[in-house]
């Protein structure tokens, strides 16, 4: 054996100390680098949740969320109905800044996506279900390829058992029940991405429980004591539950679930056979039943105890949370309706510190037949004639106008200051009425109190006007 002198020993006790040190370094700084997963119900309302105290749906797996996550009991879509609300994920933006205002509108060509912005972030990306914001021809701009993801699985709109879809643009047919048919795609890409060390933002978009309603035998079962009609719409959620559950466990599996934000909404309040929970209206309107939409998130290293959370927020808010915890910069950002709610994450927020506005335009929504699309595009990339998207499936031309009036707010809009709502009505050709409400004391909107506050209408009608005017300006193009 040979002696080590004193000073080289210190020396290669020092050198491993500065490696430690190091190593924890790069530790540190890897797990403060979030995943994220988005995933989102297509129709489901407020109350259409067991632990919301629906008396006869099975939703184990939501119930264990809102159990041990936190629960956004005051959570909003940017709109009362898909497509818009699904734009306002990927931008932060209330959906008529960019002219995406009912089903089957898209986003506009020029808007910077939360897919975008995390990519330029280091951030793999990809998108899994329902997309209903645009062609899924891979040469259409409003493609998910050409919005920011470098993978994606997708249909057109919703999607039920054996659902077709477009995987990077090329149409296929698949077999199974569709919740768990995206889940399995979108748990193949997180896996990838978990072995390549690679942060990634997972959107996970359901085509469920959207009519028509199909359900497995199996989900159909447990609700043999229901009405005939109301038993595939039961079960279409306890699908999509029980594909929740399998994306939770695959998260585990992989090893990443402590240090990946999973965040669960709705796109819109209850349809028909659904539940508001009480509240008014349904899909289609902004009143609160129609608007707020069950949300639930989890976060186990820095959402450490469950808690429910009663501060206003929604759809909007997405975006800037996601980028401000990635650290993630947009340049020349245009103008967010939303507000990152990391504070609220942290639980610092105690209520929310801008007022939030809605704003349902009259014009009709647009058609999209998710198996008619997909049908026909297999069709012509098996002849080899495909067709451009700018031909097959044009963007709306009511979205690439730049001329609306700047001066008048057709429809219903809305202005939420908290506790208080004020309702500006403007039906065609008529005068413009307003509504006033507390939700804190009325929550089902039903004592308007516009004649009582005299005071606090003209102060929130001004709020409401200013962010119509600007939301116009976007509109007709001073964004970009």
């Amino acid at each position: 054996m040979f002696a080590v002198r004193p000073a080289v020993a210190r020396y290669w006790v020092a050198m491993r100390i500065l490696l430690l040190l190091l190593a924890a370094c790069c530790t540190a700084t890897s797990a403060q680098i979030p995943n994220f997963v988005l995933a989102m119900a297509d129709d489901q309302g407020a109350g259409d949740m067991a632990y919301c105290g629906h008396p006869t749906l099975h939703t184990p797996n939501f119930d264990s969320l809102s159990r041990e996550g936190l629960r956004l009991d005051r959570f909003y879509a940017a709109a009362p109905v898909c497509s818009p609300t699904r734009g306002s994920v990927m931008t932060g933006r209330t959906p008529n800044r960019y002219g995406c205002f009912k089903w089957g509108y898209t986003l506009r060509p020029q808007e910077v996506t939360v897919a975008e912005a995390l990519r330029r972030a280091g951030y793999t990306t990809g998108h899994f279900g329902k997309w209903h914001l645009g062609s899924l021809r891979p040469d259409s701009p409003t493609c998910p390829g050409q919005s920011g993801f470098d993978t994606w699985f997708s249909s057109p709109n919703f999607f039920d058992v054996d659902p077709w879809m477009a995987r990077e643009g090329k149409s296929i047919h698949t077999s199974g029940e569709g919740s768990e048919v995206i889940v399995d795609a979108a748990l193949e890409f997180i896996r990838g991405a978990a072995r390549a060390g690679r942060p990634f933002l997972a959107v996970v978009w359901f085509g469920s429980p959207h009519s028509p309603h199909i359900g497995t035998e199996a989900d159909l079962a447990l609700y043999k004591d229901q009405p005939e009609k109301m038993r595939p719409f039961l079960a279409e959620i306890t699908a999509m539950d029980r594909a929740m559950g399998k994306l939770r466990s695959g998260l585990r599996d992989a090893g990443i679930a402590q240090n990946t934000l999973l965040w669960y909404c709705s796109d819109n309040g209850a349809i028909q056979e659904g539940s508001t929970g009480g509240l008014r209206g349904k899909k289609g309107s902004i009143w609160e039943g129609g608007l707020r939409v069950p949300a639930l998130m989890e976060w186990p290293v820095r959402i450490r105890q469950p808690r429910a959370c009663d501060v206003p927020c929604g759809t909007v808010d997405i975006f800037p949370t996601l980028l401000e915890l990635a650290g993630a910069k947009v340049p020349a950002r245009p103008p967010l309706d939303g507000i990152s709610l990391a504070s609220l994450i942290d639980g610092t927020m105690a209520s929310r510190p801008s007022p939030m506005g809605f704003w349902d335009y009259p014009i009709r929504g647009l058609q999209t037949k998710s198996t008619e699309l997909l049908e026909t595009l297999a069709q012509e990339q098996a002849s080899g004639k495909v067709r451009p998207a700018a031909e097959a499936e044009p963007i709306p031309a009511a979205q690439l106008r730049t001329d609306y009036p700047t001066d008048s707010f057709p429809g219903h809009a809305a202005w939420l200051d908290n506790p208080w709502k004020l309702h500006r009505i403007q039906e065609k050709n008529g005068p413009v009425k307003y509504e006033l409400y507390n939700l804190a004391a009325d929550p089902t909107e039903s004592h308007d109190l516009a004649n009582t506050e005299r005071e606090r209408i003209p102060r929130m009608q001004a709020g409401l006007e200013n962010w119509l005017r600007s939301v116009v300006a976007s509109l007709n193009g001073a964004d970009y």
